[in-house]
């Protein structure tokens, strides 16, 4: 991808197009919020208790509380992946694995850093990026040989790498099912704002997590306006002595992935801001919206394969080659399935209208 960038950067600097400020690739490459450096700089004045142990911190885990239910626990980290190594890691013990489809983030996109971390991930087929109760119980046949990696967690990207959105149902019936088999369930949300967004806005994200039944989240925030951080946060399922362990394991599986921040304020500074007026659920609706109007510029277009509205902020439309290379001269997006030339075109929480009229005008010129 970095010389996917650089060849780029080489064609922009002799395209006679017009360039946009910012681009189609992910939600990424976006800034952060003026809320949110506004936050960081509040955070900024005198000492303060290192570790997790500060006021804002503190007041962040509440937050975390009312959002979810109470006995909800919540441990801040650097990254999306060191925050899904360190909880897989929380809740797996001696030869457990992950259950998850081909298309998880955690399996696709993080360089094999849970199985550096000692986790099997037990893939499974998705052509829709799902996981399903019937997948769950065909890895569950396993269970009990001591020659095979015992499936103890499951996980789901929510939404999935495919821009496709589980149902609160969908999830219902996962958790069931892996419970069922004395599994738990892990949930990488990364872009849990865009789902909660398109599921009914902040009433409707514990219909999807806690009420569903999952276990344990990874809530993101680079990808919706912050700088840096993501939050481990155990959901409440009294009784369960996974989760319990997992609580009570996550300082030290934190720790020993080297996600421990030690001046959590400046984390949780950020996560306060976005949590404040229900900021993070608006900011994943504009990338929503912004997804939504490209596809209503541009679905006309037969030849692109865009056959329904984007369920949250990413459309993977067929773009031959030819026309991809020089349509990158106003925007770079990412290749997606260069077997079958599908792309991806990701759309941020600062995504305007103008963005998507420029960008769209282009996909004409390029591609009609």
């Amino acid at each position: 991808m970095t010389l996917l960038c650089a060849t780029w950067r080489l064609s922009c600097e002799n395209a006679a197009v017009a360039r946009l400020e910012r681009s189609f690739a992910s939600d990424n490459f976006a800034g952060a919020h003026p809320k949110v450096l506004e936050a960081l700089v509040e955070a900024n004045g005198g000492h303060s208790l290192a570790y997790g142990d500060d006021p804002i911190s503190l007041d962040v885990y509440k937050r975390f509380e009312e959002l979810f239910g109470a006995g909800t626990k919540t441990f801040f980290v650097f990254g999306g992946t060191g925050g899904n190594v360190a909880m897989l890691s929380s809740l797996a013990g001696p030869g457990d694995c992950v259950v998850c489809t081909e298309w998880s983030h955690i399996h696709v996109d993080e360089t094999a850093a849970p199985e550096r971390a000692g986790l099997k991930l037990l893939t499974r087929p998705s052509p829709d990026g799902k996981l399903t109760p019937a997948d769950i119980d065909a890895a569950a046949h396993w269970l009990g040989s001591q020659h095979h990696a015992q499936p103890r967690i499951v996980s789901i990207t929510q939404p999935t790498e495919l821009g496709t959105l589980y149902s609160p149902d969908e999830i219902r019936l996962v958790c069931q099912a892996a419970h069922r088999h004395g599994m738990v369930v892990h949930m990488d949300g990364a872009r849990i704002a865009n789902a909660t967004a398109a599921l009914g806005g902040v009433g409707a994200v514990r219909s999807f997590t806690s009420d569903a039944g999952v276990d344990a989240l990874t809530f993101g925030g680079t990808k919706n306006g912050i700088v840096y951080g993501e939050a481990m946060v155990y959901l409440p399922q009294s009784g369960n002595a996974t989760v319990e362990r997992g609580v009570r394991y996550a300082p030290w599986a934190r720790k020993a992935t080297t996600q421990l921040p030690s001046k959590a304020r400046f984390v949780a500074a950020q996560f306060r801001a976005l949590l404040d007026n229900d900021l993070w659920v608006e900011l994943g609706a504009r990338a929503n919206a912004g997804a939504t109007a490209l596809f209503g510029a541009v679905h006309d277009i037969e030849s692109l394969a865009l056959t329904s509205p984007p369920a949250v902020n990413s459309l993977y439309p067929v773009v031959p080659d030819a026309a991809a290379d020089e349509l990158r001269g106003t925007s770079f997006f990412w290749p997606w399935d260069p077997a079958t030339q599908r792309v991806r075109w990701m759309t941020s929480w600062d995504t305007s209208l103008g963005d998507v009229e420029v960008f769209a005008e282009a996909v004409r010129t390029c591609i009609g």
